[in-house]
């Protein structure tokens, strides 16, 4: 029996994948907890794996909704993008709490770390060496996914899936540069209040990126499929804004902690 909506909004299904994401959360950060005290990360990885099943299997469920089924209208699509913005911006506060911290410590450090910045024993990275590369490769990337947007609007099939795959090679790039950083660094998050806001800045920076080059990794499958178009193309757009945000984060943890913070 065909249902008829009246309306064009749209009534989520029954999913089961908001169940089994909360179960993965929580296996995750019990997982952390057992790795931290018991130096076994067996649940912290079953706990991953758990979410990349999850992961895959709701965006293959949303990605049916909005081309196949055509249940993402322009009443749809109006809240979507109210949810991204509304997401974007507590990302901004969530990484201006760690601006914060940085900045308390920066110009007022306290008689436990020796009252000097960066504390004594710390060597920090040089500004203008892989952190300026990773700048250049960010910005870089930044002007490649607004191509490949423009590319888009205007149903330049080719242009689009080329400026997408170097977007994402760059930010595959970023990565491997940000891990090589670490594994080089000559101090790590214990050490100091220097430490455990670097790395926890940065760090989670970085698994943004990683978060936001898989976002765009989807959307170039999803394009060589041709299931985006010039004029119904949201997934694109919202994995476009979250890349931009990932590159104006990065500019002020480049400035501030990087250049500023040294």
């Amino acid at each position: 029996m065909i249902i008829k909506r009246n309306h064009s909004f749209h009534l989520v299904d029954q999913s089961p994948w908001p169940l089994t994401g909360a179960t993965a959360a929580l296996t995750i950060t019990t997982g952390i907890v057992k790795w931290f005290q018991e130096f076994d990360n067996k649940l912290f990885l079953f706990g991953l794996l758990i979410l990349l099943i999850t992961c895959v299997q709701w965006w293959r469920d949303i990605r049916r909704e909005g081309a196949f089924q055509g249940l993402h209208t322009s009443i749809v699509i109006i809240g979507l993008r109210w949810g991204i913005i509304l997401f974007i911006t507590s990302e901004i506060l969530f990484f201006f709490s760690f601006f914060w911290s940085f900045f308390h410590r920066r110009l007022s450090p306290s008689i436990e770390i020796g009252l000097q910045w960066p504390p004594r024993g710390i060597l920090p990275f040089n500004p203008f060496q892989v952190p300026l590369l990773n700048t250049i490769i960010l910005l870089s990337s930044g002007v490649t996914v607004t191509w490949a947007h423009h590319s888009l609007i205007e149903n330049n099939h080719s242009q689009t899936t080329i400026g997408l795959l170097i977007t994402v090679i760059l930010g595959f790039y970023f990565t491997s540069l940000q891990a090589l950083e670490y594994w080089e660094a000559s101090f790590t998050i214990s050490d100091s209040a220097y430490g455990s806001t670097f790395f926890i800045a940065t760090g989670f920076h970085g698994i943004h990126v990683i978060i936001g080059t898989t976002f765009l990794l989807v959307c170039l499958t999803r394009h060589i499929s041709h299931q985006f178009s010039k004029n119904h193309h949201f997934g694109f757009e919202a994995a476009a804004w979250y890349w931009h945000f990932v590159d104006v984060v990065w500019l002020f943890l480049y400035i501030r902690i990087y250049w500023w913070g040294r």
